[in-house]
């Protein structure tokens, strides 16, 4: 539906907007939305003064028995809490409603969740839906940003003309329900407490509270505005944008990574870089673009891709002959040269990486550094001549991808291996490091160490004599690997460090490791303050540590305490005139909170030495929660109570595939959905660790697979995931 058709009918039902605006593809994210009004060139004419964001959830029965079931579609503000929905819709005889996913909501409204909006509905819609509009729109004044049917185009309306509009299409007066979101969760509370002398946990659809609101009480401009633990998709984004990790682009799936995080990404490629070097491996840099021919040589490979490959069809006006793939991975883009460069044993090994970026066109909502179409990364590709070694390298590879994580990010994993229905598409086996986000419960892949086998190198005759051969002719196909680690490792760290104040970063990755503040200052007292910070920081650059005194005139020392503490610094340093006098510093530790002094004249050994400490205590503490949401289940009734409970489900597995399969979509009927930007809730198999010593040994022909009752073959890990 055209911005133009949407004005046509609103102009039909006399409701004069108070301005439009076309502009580029949003998400359903709020602030990918304001991101993109604000980007509109037209913005400042067409935009009013002030506006609020509206949101649009459409509801199904969880397990619709025909293609007649009824949605049911809530339109508030982007801040409203409208858990107690469910209490309105059983009074209305609609139990175990479900947010209905994309090709729900287009069937019945003709847009996807990123687009839907009350104006998505005319007479013929709105006769087939329950409509519940937000009393606070549907009484007020203030002017909401609507969505025009599109991602692309917003049309703006008083709350009261929003309500004039749906009730124009409400022939009935039957369909449409205003609802009071914050009186219904008070009764729901105070019926509650009636019912029990004893306070209990609220339900996960009963009121909300001061205590699961997700907003934070009178947050202002710089804060995060909403709590991890309530509303972590929004928490994520904000943390991100206003600790200046990232910006979003003007096209939809592509971020700006601004100094903040690509310095993140410097230090591991340096580290990484001077380890793989270690290892005989070489950069080298390949095209982007690769031939449709050459791209669908290896058929199983592009199947696993085929529906996220980017291509290039036209050169200006002219069409192009052949399209051209823009790279999702390099496999089809090296081993044609491999095959040329290859020609004898003494040419293995062949060790080759590349530090680029690939194009993913992913239809599935973006998610900064976790899920974009176009993302950084490193991929190596190598070719041996015996399986042994190529066998040793994935290992070594793997051991490296966990350091990273675990030494420079201070983030747990498990190494393991992928099931084969969960390994890389046309490869022998993967190798992976899982990590886990203890918030939402859900485990994902850090990075991944493919043993290609000789698929590769058979389809594109990368071979050689066989040098131990008796009969001339005979040739060997080589081994191949290939491995990859992306700026996914940046989101991780964020998912895992990250609290209510915004960004928590691990020392060693850390662009500035310690900020020095002034405090306590007058005129008279100012440029001595200056100095002496200044100096501190000199000090510390000396020793080798990320230092910068902060002596912006323009802000206050809380603000700047705020400023920082939301970027993530991990030391904080304040000095005042006292503190001068004193030969001191107070220091703030970002991971805890803790406060002490530290002399002056010791900085330049204790500083280091903290900075250490913090980096230990936050794997530490990541360490101790991911070992305790590996839970070990051997009953498949336990199965799903443990992924509800944000735990990973550590079962003896038979490793059938069609085990596999059933296992998800058992657990995903089971479960209940309730955040349309989390992903399935269906449990998958993460990864067969290979400790297996930390369970109870399999027994042969003993132990089972809870799920199929088959004989169990490793312990593995499932559950839901990014």
């Amino acid at each position: 539906m055209t911005l133009e058709a949407v004005l046509s009918a609103l102009a039909a039902c006399k409701v004069e907007p108070k301005g439009s605006l076309a502009h580029d593809a949003t998400t359903i994210d709020p602030a990918s939305w304001t991101s993109a009004l604000e980007r509109a060139p037209s913005h400042d004419a067409s935009t009013p003064s002030a506006y609020k964001l509206t949101k649009t959830l459409v509801f199904k029965p969880g397990k619709p028995k025909t293609d007649e079931w009824t949605p049911v579609m809530v339109i508030a503000r982007e801040e409203t809490n409208t858990r107690a929905l469910k209490t309105f819709c059983g009074q209305l005889g609609l139990s175990d409603l479900r947010l209905a996913d994309d090709k729900h909501i287009e069937g019945k409204y003709g847009a996807q969740k990123n687009s839907v909006s009350a104006l998505s509905l005319n007479e013929d819609r709105i006769n087939i839906s329950v409509v519940v509009l937000d009393s606070t729109i549907a009484s007020s004044d203030e002017i909401f940003a609507v969505k025009a049917a599109s991602s692309e185009g917003t049309v703006f309306l008083a709350g009261r003309d929003i309500h004039a509009y749906l009730q124009s299409l409400d022939k009935s007066s039957q369909k449409l329900h205003v609802v009071d979101f914050a009186k219904l969760a008070e009764e729901e509370a105070a019926s509650a407490a009636a019912s029990s002398s004893h306070p209990a946990p609220i339900a996960k659809a009963a009121a909300p509270t001061k205590k699961t609101d997700a907003r934070i009480e009178d947050a202002h401009q710089l804060a995060i505005g909403v709590k991890k633990e309530v509303d972590f998709s929004t928490w994520y984004t904000n943390v991100l944008v206003k600790s200046e990790m990232l910006d979003y682009y003007n096209v939809s799936g592509c971020y700006i990574l601004k100094p903040w995080s690509y310095s993140i990404w410097e230090t591991i490629q340096r580290w990484f870089d001077n380890e793989i070097k270690e290892l005989g491996v070489e950069n080298s840099y390949f095209p982007m673009f690769v031939s449709s021919k050459v791209l669908e040589r290896e058929k199983d490979h592009i199947e696993g891709f085929a529906p996220e490959v980017a291509w290039v069809t036209r050169a200006g006006s002219s069409e192009l002959e052949e399209p051209i793939a823009i790279r999702p991975t390099s496999e089809t883009v090296m081993y044609p040269y491999y095959a040329k460069w290859i020609q004898s044993h003494r040419d293995f090994p062949l060790k080759l990486n590349q530090w680029n970026s690939v194009v993913r066109w992913e239809f599935k909502t973006p998610q900064p550094f976790l899920r974009t179409r176009e993302f950084l990364w490193q991929e190596g590709h190598t070719a041996f001549l015996t399986k042994d070694e190529a066998d040793v390298e994935v290992r070594q590879i793997l051991d490296l991808y966990r350091r990273v994580y675990e030494e420079l990010l201070a983030v747990p994993v498990v190494p393991g291996i992928k099931s084969e229905k969960e390994k890389f598409a046309g490869g022998l086996y993967t190798t992976t490091v899982e990590g886990f986000i203890p918030t939402t419960g859900r485990g994902i892949q850090g990075a991944t160490s493919h043993c290609l086998g000789q698929n590769f190198s058979k389809m594109f005759d990368i071979s050689v004599e066989d040098p131990n051969a008796t009969a001339k002719g005979e040739r060997l196909y080589a081994w191949q690997n290939s491995w990859g680690l992306s700026t996914r490792t940046i989101g991780v760290m964020v998912m895992v460090h990250g609290d209510n104040q915004g960004l928590v970063l691990p020392p060693r990755v850390a662009n500035i490791q310690v900020v020095i503040v002034p405090c306590g200052v007058n005129e008279k007292t100012r440029q001595k303050v200056y100095d002496a910070c200044d100096e501190v920081a000199k000090q510390l650059k000396k020793v080798g540590i990320r230092a910068k005194a902060d002596l912006r005139d323009t802000y206050l020392p809380g603000w700047k305490f705020n400023y920082w503490e939301q970027k993530g610094v991990p030391v904080r340093l304040e000095i005042g005139p006292k503190d001068i006098e004193k030969k001191q510093a107070i220091v703030a530790r970002r991971d805890n909170s803790e406060k002490s002094t530290i002399s002056v004249e010791n900085l330049k050994s204790d500083i280091p030495s903290l900075l250490e400490r913090i980096q230990a205590d936050m794997f530490t503490r990541a360490k101790e929660v991911f070992d305790q949401r590996l839970i070990e289940v051997t009953k498949w009734e336990d199965v799903v109570p443990t992924l509800d409970n944000k735990c990973v489900a550590v079962i003896p597995w038979c490793e059938v595939e069609a085990c596999e399969d059933d296992i998800k979509e058992r657990s995903g009927r089971s479960a209940e959905q309730t955040d349309e930007r989390a992903p399935s809730a269906g449990a998958k198999s993460l990864a067969i660790p290979f400790d297996q010593s930390r369970w109870p040994a399999i027994e042969p022909g003993k132990t089972k697979c809870p799920a199929c009752g088959g004989d169990a073959k490793r312990w593995t890990m499932f559950g839901r995931s990014y």
